[in-house]
């Protein structure tokens, strides 16, 4: 029987840095064995400001994921997210090397590189070449044209493209570790690859990823991903805008919007409209038991959700609203809003998202997994799941621990420099 495949994803993001080691099963499931989150520094809205810092950040969170699992870490698959990234659809259009045989593996290639031929800014780069749909000789709808005969063979395809400084930025913080980036994809794909179904993705479906410091759309038509976006706005805004409202530090205002989440998530049916006379009592909220420094003991749930949270979260619906009617896909969406990431969990996050979308909502959770998944089957974990499955799928990446782990990890530890360097790097170089 053979080895099942070790792989790690390090999900980078604003608020927290989570490093997933799971062992990849043949049925497509991530059988996780080492999971760890810790404090994000170092990076603002999705992108690294402070190198050091962040790379700080990333080892402790790498270092004790590594301890849980047993393992070492040679590679790891990271997300990329932010203000940057952006999307653009594109055709390709080649004829068929052997029209007498059948269409190749290496004529798929040739309209690929088609449809990647776009013209890019320098300080842009392509993240992802998505195939949309094949069309031979005119035949429209073919998921995938092996196989077939043609002379003409064309492709609709999704380029996902970021800035380059951005992801070398991500790619020298984990280098840095001694660890080598064996992938990186957008953010929403990942959350989708974790949350979403089949039957939604081919239906279609808009995907929204509400992390800390931004908001990752994807929508997907026909199975395949069609427009790919990202709103600087995350769950950290309602955080600023509760701690401003209340007169508290972040710290405490991140502390009462997890208590209301919890609240809302266990005992929804308290929250729901009531006769004005048991509304009084039901309006305070008891958060003396989080030990405030401030000395807060009760606060009214009215001023925290309709005069706070609500408005946050219908500007940040009406800008995904906007992002929807850009792509020109609004109406090809029946599965409605699949909801993920941690900012899902907000108190009244679905109903605003249903007003203002008039769409149907719900929350998505990491599916595919077994293992340790007791922390992670929530959404705040999607992209570091997805990042996991989307590993999987490419064929990319084996993280069990090598000698190419130990030898970054020497690198980087102790400043290897002249020929010691250069030994360091010629046998990296021919390892796998």
């Amino acid at each position: 029987m053979a080895r099942d495949r070790i792989l790690s994803a390090i999900d980078i993001g604003s608020s927290k840095i989570t490093t997933i080691i799971g062992s990849m099963t043949e049925s497509g499931e991530a059988r996780i064995i080492g999971v760890f989150s810790s404090t994000s520094k170092g990076l603002r809205k999705s992108q690294v400001v402070n190198i050091e810092e962040a790379t700080e950040a990333i080892s402790q969170s790498l270092e004790a994921a590594e301890r849980m699992a047993g393992t070492s870490v040679a590679q790891a698959f990271i997300n990329v997210g932010g203000s940057h990234i952006s999307s653009i659809n594109s055709h390709g259009v080649v004829a068929v090397a052997e029209p007498e045989k059948e269409i190749s593996q290496a004529d798929i290639r040739r309209v690929i590189d088609a449809a990647k031929a776009v013209q890019l800014p320098t300080s842009r780069e392509i993240l992802h070449v998505l195939p949309r749909g094949y069309i031979v000789d005119g035949q429209e709808g073919i998921i995938d044209p092996i196989g077939m005969s043609g002379v003409r063979l064309e492709v609709e395809t999704h380029l996902v493209t970021g800035g380059t400084t951005a992801i070398r930025n991500l790619h020298k913080c984990v280098q840095d570790l001694g660890v080598e980036v064996a992938g990186i994809a957008f953010g929403g794909l990942a959350a989708a690859m974790a949350t979403l179904s089949d039957t939604e993705k081919e239906l279609g479906v808009v995907l929204i990823d509400i992390g800390g410091g931004t908001t990752d759309v994807a929508i997907f038509v026909e199975g395949a991903l069609s427009y790919s976006s990202v709103i600087p706005i995350g769950a950290i805004n309602i955080t600023k805008d509760l701690a401003a409202g209340l007169r508290v530090s972040l710290e405490s205002a991140e502390k009462i919007k997890l208590r209301l989440g919890e609240k809302i998530i266990s005992k929804p049916e308290q929250y729901e409209e009531k006769p004005k006379g048991k509304a009084d009592k039901e309006d305070e909220i008891d958060v003396s038991d989080l030990r405030l420094p401030e000395g807060m003991r009760t606060i009214s749930r009215k001023t925290l959700i309709e005069g706070i949270i609500k408005p946050r979260l219908n500007e940040v619906f009406t800008m995904v609203g906007l992002e929807i009617k850009r792509s020109g896909f609004g109406g090809m969406t029946p599965s409605g809003v699949v909801m993920t990431g941690g900012g899902a969990q907000t108190v009244g996050a679905v109903e605003a998202a249903r007003r203002n979308l008039a769409m149907p909502v719900h929350i998505g959770v990491p599916k595919h997994i077994t293992g340790l998944i007791d922390e992670i089957a929530i959404p705040s974990y999607a992209t570091g799941v997805g990042l996991l499955l989307w590993g999987d799928k490419s064929g990319k990446g084996d993280s069990s621990g090598s000698i190419l782990s130990e030898l970054g990890k020497f690198r980087s530890t102790v400043q290897v420099k002249g020929l010691a360097g250069k030994v360091v790097d010629l046998i990296k170089s021919f390892l796998p």
